[in-house]
């Protein structure tokens, strides 16, 4: 399935890919560090977990308040979005 974009949308997309990954969280040892700055991988768990509509749950009470369902789902399109990596 191929995507295409004006590119006023392209523009929007990326502006709100900006202002995620601007988007502050705590790691555990307390430092608050934008989405940026994190590894990639880490990266796209929080850009899924937003996408899921999750992100919000995970800033306030940490990923341990996910259930395993949320969590597999999230671990599910991980792999899902690396396999199609790999073929690329």
């Amino acid at each position: 399935e191929i995507w295409r974009y004006s590119d006023s949308v392209k523009e929007t997309i990326q502006m709100s890919d900006e202002r995620f990954l601007d988007r502050k969280i705590t790691k555990k040892n307390g430092e608050q560090v934008p989405i940026r700055e994190l590894k990639p991988d880490e990266q796209v768990k929080y850009e899924i977990a937003e996408e899921l509509g999750l992100f919000d749950r995970i800033i306030e009470e940490g990923w341990g308040a996910l259930t395993a369902s949320e969590s597999g789902r999230i671990g599910g399109i991980i792999k899902k979005k690396n396999s199609q990596k790999k073929k690329e």
